[in-house]
């Protein structure tokens, strides 16, 4: 499927009803976020610390009366320069800083939900520092065209009852978000993600991508505001 095919699809689907989190928390008590390098207020933030970030990102959402924050989708990142399994020693256009999906920050134990019908397509533990944490994949089938979305940074008990091929409707719980302890060492929050050929991933695919590599992700990764109409 094309970009502009998956776009096609979408526009059959695009209603303000998906949602990702929990339904509790409406989508106007969201509030955006920039984590991008160009957001001058992080130099004053070790966004090493899943703690120290976190304390930024809470009070981001305070100070705007919101519940829940979002963002991310093509946003280049510094906080990847601290794990290993991002960046070893490569030049700067191999440095893996892009950002493929759109993160919502919400506490741990939130309910993570199904964007549209769907199968399970796979789902591991991707347990290296910076990684995804415990992530489901699911595939969506609208018409003939088959594409997936990925879900990172859950819980481990969101593993322990789901198999592959389990249905669900849209809208359903699909699993909780984890902690830091689990989630690859971040603060809270959904790492949500359209993947339009799976290629030969189970239960991982990649979150960010090198400048070098960037047209390809684009068009095999479109916005999730897509269909969240965030």
């Amino acid at each position: 499927m094309s970009k502009n095919q998956f776009q096609t699809v979408i526009s059959k689907i695009n209603d303000l009803s998906v949602y990702v989190i929990d339904k509790a928390f409406s989508k106007k008590s969201y509030v955006s976020l920039d984590l991008s390098k160009d957001n001058a207020e992080l130099e004053f933030v070790n966004v090493s610390s899943a703690n120290n970030l976190g304390v930024y990102i809470n009070e981001h959402i305070k100070v705007n009366n919101a519940q829940l924050a979002y963002g991310g989708y093509l946003e280049t990142r510094g906080i990847y320069q601290r794990s290993s399994y991002f960046n070893q020693k490569t030049a700067p256009l191999d440095e893996r800083n892009i950002h493929l999906g759109v993160d919502l920050w919400i506490n741990a134990g939130t309910n993570v939900l199904a964007a549209l019908d769907s199968e399970v397509h796979s789902f591991n533990n991707n347990i290296n520092h910076g990684d995804y944490g415990p992530t489901i994949i699911l595939k969506h089938q609208v018409d003939d065209f088959v594409f997936y979305t990925l879900y990172g940074h859950l819980s481990t008990e969101s593993m322990e009852s789901i198999s592959i091929g389990d249905k669900y409707k849209k809208g359903e719980i699909i699993a909780q978000l984890g902690s830091s302890e689990v989630n690859g060492d971040y603060p809270p929050h959904l790492h949500f993600q359209i993947i339009i050929d799976i290629e030969n991933y189970m239960g991982d695919y990649p979150g960010v991508c090198s400048l070098n590599k960037l047209e390809f992700y684009k068009k095999n990764c479109p916005d999730p505001n897509l269909l969240l109409c965030l």
